[in-house]
């Protein structure tokens, strides 16, 4: 019995070797999408123009790069390239577009798109209105009727907040040795 066990397992295990992953004998061709994070983008008195590099973007069919326009928007889908997807979804822009006017160019190596301003010469500050607001979170606020060391302290604070580890021990430090300090009458001022 035990013979006839040992010579049965060697035999299932021979098909098993000899068997090959499927995604070896059929490669996908499309791939998966990659999102797009990295672009410039540059403005005259009738567009908005954003610059996107891709590596072999010209050698891609024109159908292969879509974009598409809304008030306030567009997407970008580079299809097959380099056996990837590339996908920009920029939503919340910071004025409204002419979807009409707006478009896409294919350089070499390079998508520029262009959205067309409704209206025409205005100044974007940012591209996006969440990029609008979060650079105005960072602005200090200079509030003229507080104590000045009051603002000193504050920025103290979002520098300690948004420190690392280092950052941390090198300001408790100093805010120590001031202490003791003040607490021996040796002030600095």
């Amino acid at each position: 019995m035990k013979d006839k066990m040992q010579q049965k397992s060697p035999r299932k295990a021979e098909p098993l070797d000899n068997e090959k992953p499927a995604a070896v004998v059929s490669p996908i061709t499309t791939g998966y999408t990659v999102k797009i994070s990295n672009y410039g983008w540059d403005q005259s008195d009738k567009f908005v123009k954003i610059y996107i590099t891709l590596t072999g973007v010209h050698q891609v069919p024109t159908e292969n790069v879509q974009v598409h326009f809304t008030e306030r928007s567009f997407d970008l889908l580079v299809k097959n390239l380099n056996g990837k997807n590339h996908s920009m979804i920029v939503n919340n822009l910071l004025k409204p577009i002419s979807v009409e006017g707006s478009s896409k160019k294919v350089k070499t190596d390079t998508v520029i798109i262009l959205c067309r301003k409704k209206a025409e010469n205005t100044r974007w500050d940012y591209l996006t209105q969440v990029e609008k607001e979060c650079k105005e979170k960072e602005k200090p606020s200079y509030d003229t009727e507080t104590d000045p060391s009051e603002g000193l302290m504050n920025v103290l604070k979002k520098i300690y907040e948004d420190g690392d580890d280092d950052m941390k021990r090198t300001i408790n430090k100093a805010w120590v040795q001031s202490r003791e300090k003040q607490a021996k009458g040796e002030t600095e001022f």
